[in-house]
């Protein structure tokens, strides 16, 4: 129907609900978070990788600056792509652009034999206006489904893939003592395209990127990606074994009844009533009709239209929402309650539901044996007091797309200012989003760190 184009939302996609972590406060308890923090099995590389990453940090802060004041939306990062590419053709690397669209991949070979280990950041930005007052905010326009927008980086991917240049530095400096290869991907539309409506045919971001062959050739053994959060403060890591995002899918109801007038409803079929009866029985799927003791999960609809005056009874409405899940058995069976429950309560009052359900992104699992063994890297590089366990998220990442294909580990950077409340700082995707610059060095440490450590590991066998 042509009113989908307008009921579609893209902020519920990605990181907009992660304000359900509860930040800081979160308890250190889960695999990879528990215990004191350990020296490093090579000190002097640790050392290196923190001189070198201080050395750039300038650079680094300089990086997000200008991606931050052009940002791009999704399948749209034609600048931020030739910027990424262009810095890594300067560090001697083999590199491959136009992958999913704008995407930017990389290669660098070390001087040893070893494994590979693939390192991610996004590049897209949000149809958003910003309302930070820097001077290096976003002034840009897009192109967001046919019609103009502002844009802004209000989720910090302008953080991410500054971070993943300077981490793409500091290895390439190290290249001759890293035994093992890294491939470094840039990729677009995390936050899904901003060209066309996702529907379930096309696929785009890491989906297409995996489709494209970004993990073979060289095949990758072991991936990571972080994101920034406002839940926590600057510098901070939190990271989880197990589920740690939810899956994102999206659902229509369009109910058809029978137009009447308003005053003689007993004359027609009111698909208001039907609606707003739909959406009242679908929020007895997560409370009533699902075992929330194995994993919670979230119905809501987001929008809905019908009518155009008071006094007529409309023939139609539609709705959009979005399901939040963890398991992928649970999915499937509340897809199937949300078109029983549509359908049975649309029958009751004799009108009809049609009902259809897209996938959006899977949920973002960490294998937890790889957060076991990863971190100690990741306590080192907090530092005591500076780290701890990231509660399960609602939001979505389309990470997860790699990590079906290959282990991979999705962790948590607070950027935050220290002191402020996190409570009270403005989310990922408000138009008031910050970010406190210090702690992005924290997370070229912790990419860095990631990949020696794992390839050392992988050397002993471990």
């Amino acid at each position: 129907m042509p009113q989908r184009k307008f009921l579609f939302r893209l902020a519920p996609l990605a990181l907009a609900a992660h304000l359900a972590m509860s930040g800081a406060a979160a308890a250190q308890g889960a695999p990879g978070t528990q215990g004191a923090v350990q020296p490093a099995a090579d000190p002097a590389l640790a050392a290196q990788i923190d001189q070198r990453a201080k050395a750039i940090e300038d650079k680094l802060i300089a990086w997000r600056r200008d991606i931050h004041q052009h940002p791009e939306l999704g399948n749209q990062e034609h600048r931020t792509s030739k910027l990424v590419a262009d810095h890594l053709r300067a560090l001697g690397m083999d590199v491959k652009t136009g992958v999913a669209g704008t995407g930017v991949v990389a290669v660098l070979k070390g001087g040893k034999p070893g494994p590979v280990v693939a390192l991610r950041a996004d590049m897209d930005a949000l149809p958003v206006k910003e309302q930070v007052d820097v001077p290096f905010a976003s002034k840009a326009k897009g192109t967001y489904l046919g019609k103009e927008v502002d844009v802004m980086h209000a989720c910090g991917h302008d953080t991410h893939t500054a971070i993943l240049m300077a981490t793409a530095e500091v290895l390439a400096g190290m290249k001759d003592q890293l035994p093992g290869t890294v491939k470094f991907i840039f990729q677009p539309a995390e936050e899904s395209p901003a060209d066309f409506e996702p529907y379930g045919k096309k696929i785009w971001g890491a989906k297409m990127m995996v489709q494209e062959g970004v993990l073979d050739n060289p095949k990758v053994d072991a991936i990571f990606g972080l994101h920034v959060s406002s839940a926590y403060p600057a510098g901070w890591l939190a990271w989880r074994g197990g589920p740690a995002m939810a899956a994102a899918d999206q659902f229509w109801i369009d109910v058809t009844g029978k137009q009447t007038h308003g005053a003689r409803p007993w004359s027609g079929i009111d698909p208001i009533v039907v609606s707003s009866q739909i959406i009242l029985g679908l929020q007895t799927i997560p409370s009533r009709q699902i075992n929330s003791m194995l994993e919670p999960a979230v119905i809501t609809v987001g929008a809905i239209h019908g009518g155009n005056r008071m006094n007529i009874v409309p023939d139609s409405v539609a709705m959009t929402g979005t399901i939040r899940t963890y398991d992928e058995g649970m999915k499937k069976d509340i897809h199937q309650r949300i078109a029983r429950t549509a359908d049975m309560i649309a029958q009751s009052a004799g009108a009809k539901a049609d009902v259809r359900v897209v996938e959006l992104y899977n949920a973002t699992v960490n294998p937890p044996a790889l957060a076991e063994q990863m971190g100690p890297t990741l306590r080192r590089v907090a530092g005591e007091g500076n780290y701890g366990l990231q509660p399960k998220s609602t939001a979505s990442e389309d990470f997860s797309f790699y990590q079906e294909k290959v282990p991979g580990m999705f962790f948590y950077l607070g950027v935050t200012p220290k002191g402020t409340d996190v409570d009270k700082a403005a989310p990922n995707h408000s138009p008031r989003f910050y970010v406190d610059e210090s702690g992005l060095i924290n997370g070229v440490r912790a990419l860095s760190n990631l990949t020696l450590d794992y390839m050392a590991k992988a050397q002993k066998g471990g």
